[in-house]
Formats: C-alpha cells, structure tokens, sequence
C-alpha cells in the first residue's frame, strides 16, 4: 500500500486543484467564463502555466474537442497540469480517455493526479475501469480510496454484470477500511448498486454489510448506511432501522 506521504508535493495542489469535492461550483461572485476556442489553443502552448490554466478551464467547460489534448496533458511532467487534465477529462468523460486514464492511475506517483484520474474513470462509467478501481479501492491511500469507492458507485449505470461485480469489494471496505470516509462512500455507493442489481446472494451480502455499519463506530457511517438502506426500501434493512429505534440506538 502506498503512503500518505506521497500526497505532499505541492500545498498549491489543494488549493489550486481540489475541483471533485464541490460539485455545485457555487462562486460568490460569477467569473467570466472562459472561451472555449481560446482555452483549446492553449492547451497545446508552450508555456506549462497556460497549458495548466487552461486543463483547469475544461473543468468547466464540456467541449468534446478538447479531450485529445487532455489526454496528451495526462503523461505531463507537472503534476499540476496533469491533475487539471485528470479533473477535466471528469467533466469531459469519453471513451478514449478511458484506456490512458488506468494507465495513469496505474502509474502516477503523486496522490493528488491518483486522486483525480479515480473521479474522472467513475465518470466516465466504463466497465474497464472496474478492476483498476477495485485495486484503488483496496491499495491506495485514504484519499484515494474514497473516491474509489464512490467510482465503483458509479457502476450502476454501466451494467447489472459490471455493478454486481463492484459489490464485494465494497462491503469489504465497509466492513474493515479504517478511514470512516472511507467506510461512508462505500455505503453509499453500496445503495447505488443494489438498486441495480437483482435482489440475489450478491444484494444480500451488501444489505448484511449495510445492516452491520448501522453499529459503526462513527455516526457518519451510521447515517449513510441507514440512508441507503432506506433509499432502498429493503424489508430487511427497515426492519433493523425500527428495531434500533426502539431500542433508542438511532
């Protein structure tokens, strides 16, 4: 497994690049929004700065064109261009990305680029990615590993083969991942799957490991597993929400 330490390279990075955790993009105030036949152009320029600037300007901006040249922007010996890239090609998902993206994840050193090119493949919902993911899931570093969890969510909308296959390593990391973000992405991501598969051995393994992270020993936990659980409307898992009820444990 690797360490955290390989996430401090640069503290400019969090600031400068932490594009997954804030969906919404919500600003006080609205920039310009940057041109998109501009920001093509310098994705291709001399200057790294201006090759980064405009990578983080296509986590924005959804243009198809620019996905080649994010992809070449991946293998970028500045972390910085290669972590916008990776955010980029997240919010400019396809299936040529695919490929270069596992490869990146496969081989990248930095946490932070890990960390991106693992949302990017959850969103991209590709079956490729499920075996890299799963590795990411069981192997990386917690700030890896969340979001592992939460791309493995995301083969639900990929197909009823892919998302059965991404149950087990979740209630794996549900059950024994000693980071409680951890924990809490996998049971979210757990009710995202068992809407999408059939109700079988694989559904009940991952209602017993909901269930189970009811008594978690972190109220996060708890409240996402008992939120999924009754998303799901699943007999079972309602029946061990009252019950905890009753017993005054929720």
């Amino acid at each position: 497994m690797m360490d955290d330490s390989d996430l401090q390279l640069n503290g400019a990075i969090i600031s400068e690049v932490n594009l997954a955790d804030h969906e919404d993009w919500a600003e006080v105030t609205e920039p310009p929004r940057p041109d998109p036949d501009e920001m093509l152009a310098l994705l291709t320029a001399e200057d790294v700065t201006q090759r980064m600037l405009a990578a983080r300007a296509f986590c924005e901006i959804e243009d198809a064109r620019a996905v080649p040249a994010l992809i070449n922007l991946l293998s970028s010996s500045c972390p910085l261009v290669r972590v916008s890239a990776a955010y980029a090609l997240g919010r400019n998902p396809s299936p040529s990305a695919v490929e270069p993206l596992i490869q990146q994840l496969e081989q990248d050193w930095n946490g932070y680029v890990r960390k991106g090119v693992t949302w990017a493949l959850g969103n991209c919902r590709d079956s490729r990615s499920l075996l890299p993911l799963t590795e990411t899931l069981l192997t990386d570093i917690s700030a890896v590993r969340l979001w592992a969890a939460s791309s493995l969510g995301q083969m639900a909308e990929v197909s009823i083969e892919a998302a059965t296959q991404a149950v087990p390593p979740l209630v794996k990391a549900l059950t024994v991942d000693a980071m409680a973000v951890v924990r809490s992405n996998a049971a979210w991501a757990l009710g995202q799957l068992c809407r999408a598969i059939p109700v079988d051995q694989t559904y009940s393994q991952a209602i017993d490991a909901l269930i189970s992270a009811l008594e978690d020993e972190d109220m996060g936990v708890q409240e996402d597993a008992r939120a999924a659980l009754v998303k799901l409307g699943d007999a079972r898992g309602l029946e061990a929400i009252e019950t905890q009820e009753l017993e005054g444990l929720i």
